[in-house]
């Protein structure tokens, strides 16, 4: 066994209901992170810690908000803890954690860091609340004060076309995958939705049996598309129980080293979890460019050459955690995988962004530490976690194991984006005019009615067009929910920004 192999040796979450104004987010990162240190059970751990990450806050994105939240997050934590180490921080998405797992193997393999604390941390339900009573929160804005290191790809996350027409928003834009995959299945409406309900009720399992879930409640199929007793629909076809919830309250952190560091520390081998391989790259970032909507190569390339670099298959995979913000999502992963919607493994350990909660970037930190804590319970040898970012743009992908490998961690591997950024896009026609035939949709509700579809669609000369149905179109509206909408053509006109789609 190699001394400078990559492990996770600690762990811990953290989920607060109580809604309590008075605990900011450094207090939060501070807390899990205290609780991560502790759990590796090695006395010279704190001391040992060279470098220090945080993924970024959600509410940071948002001009109005941002203002309220702590500037340097990573250094304001080192001083919580009495640490000095260098510190790093990441661009936006829900990829960036299993990045980060991924870059910090990379350092630490290459000795450019011993120990490595990894936290992250959301209190949006605290915040809202706070947004809402008045309640003071002008503590929050106490952070730290040297710049860290600046991590990822900080690109605008969609076209200005895109976002005219209501697709910045995640949750009107994944339902338009969902459309592709329905049509790509050969299903029906009836069959679409039970397959949907079931993937929820199978999450909803997990997330009941998990103390740290936001709801702990066991789903049927029928309650996830009921759209009675609050569960109503969001954007056509996902009622709110396939929405990732943002308002929670939750922290995770997890402890990376090398074997030698380890044995250094007196860790317990038994507390060892190796990174026997990991993987990132993004498919062609404006999605309205993709040929294919219901596929991403980006994830499948990197889960082979994730499980290629661990020397493990998919069979012998035990613990699978998919990044789940919608069921487009899911289903997105498991055919680039090659796993079946209903594995019986399962496609969560923690129940799901949508059921478990969807704390932000920090989901995936979730899903490692629940990965590392099940793996350090023998509760299985393997287990793969995947995290994506924007709108299936943004891939990491990580292969976790009770045992070291046959090879070491490799610090070169496979260049999956040069591939990807090589294959065919589409060209966007931002004024359309003329027959167009849809290849995807969503429609918008406001509150429980129908108010408007998303459409995009290939023109006649293969051009792709972005448009929205008239407002309150109920007969395009019901052709749009009731049939399936793919192939189905109409007129494309240009208006100003937002183009427009009638049959």
């Amino acid at each position: 066994m190699n001394d400078d192999q990559p492990i996770l040796i600690a762990q811990a979450q953290h989920t607060w209901r109580d809604r309590d104004p008075a605990r900011s987010l450094v207090d939060a990162l501070e807390s899990v992170s205290r609780a991560a240190l502790a759990d590796a059970d090695a006395p010279g751990l704190r001391d040992a810690i060279d470098t220090v990450a945080t993924v970024p806050f959600l509410a940071a994105q948002v001009p109005d908000l941002a203002s309220m939240l702590p500037p340097h997050a990573s250094d304001a934590l080192c001083q919580r803890l009495g640490v000095e180490a260098k510190t790093f921080a990441a661009d936006v998405g829900g990829n960036t954690p299993q990045l980060l797992v991924n870059y910090f193997a990379d350092r630490l393999v290459a000795g450019e860091s011993k120990a490595v604390l990894i936290s992250g941390a959301e209190l949006m339900y605290t915040l809202f609340g706070a947004l809402s009573s008045g309640a003071d929160i002008s503590h929050w804005q106490q952070g730290g004060r040297h710049t860290s290191v600046q991590l990822g790809d900080n690109r605008a996350a969609c076209s200005d076309s895109e976002w005219a027409h209501g697709l910045v928003e995640p949750i009107r834009t994944y339902p338009l995958f969902e459309s592709a995959l329905r049509h790509a299945a050969g299903l029906d409406q009836d069959a679409h939705m039970q397959r949907l309900g079931g993937l929820v009720s199978r999450m909803s399992k997990v997330a009941a049996a998990n103390p740290l879930a936001w709801r702990q409640e066991v789903l049927s199929a029928e309650d996830a598309i009921d759209t009675s007793g609050g569960n109503r629909m969001i954007t056509w076809p996902y009622t709110k129980c396939m929405n990732a919830i943002l308002a929670v309250d939750m922290a995770a952190a997890v402890v990376m080293t090398t074997v030698g560091e380890a044995r250094r520390l007196k860790v317990d081998p038994a507390r060892w979890i190796f990174l026997r391989g990991g993987a990132a790259a993004c498919d062609i970032w404006n999605f309205s460019e993709r040929p294919v909507l219901h596929e991403s190569p980006a994830l499948a390339a990197c889960a082979r050459s994730a499980l290629e670099q661990a020397g493990l298959s998919l069979a012998s995979i035990d613990l699978f955690d998919l990044y789940s913000c919608f069921p487009s999502a899911v289903q997105v992963a498991c055919n680039a995988l090659g796993l079946a919607l209903d594995d019986p493994r399962g496609v969560t350990v923690t129940g799901g962004l949508t059921l478990f909660g969807g704390p932000g970037n920090n989901y995936s930190l979730h899903a490692i530490a629940e990965v590392v804590a099940q793996l350090q319970a023998e509760k299985g040898s393997h287990a793969v976690v995947t995290a994506n970012g924007n709108y299936l743009t943004k891939h990491a992908v990580g292969v976790y194991s009770r045992e070291a490998g046959t090879q070491p961690w490799a610090l070169v591997r496979p260049d999956l984006q040069t591939t990807i950024d090589a294959s065919p896009r589409l060209e966007v026609d931002n004024e359309p005019r003329g027959r167009g035939t849809i290849e995807a949709c969503a429609v918008a509700f406001d509150k429980a009615m129908p108010s408007r579809g998303i459409v995009l669609g290939r023109m006649e000369d293969g051009r792709r067009f972005l448009a929205n149905t008239p407002r309150d179109d109920r007969a395009a509206l019901e052709a749009l929910m009731n049939q399936d909408p793919v192939g189905l053509q109409g007129q494309v006109t240009p208006g100003d920004k937002v183009n427009r789609f009638e049959f």
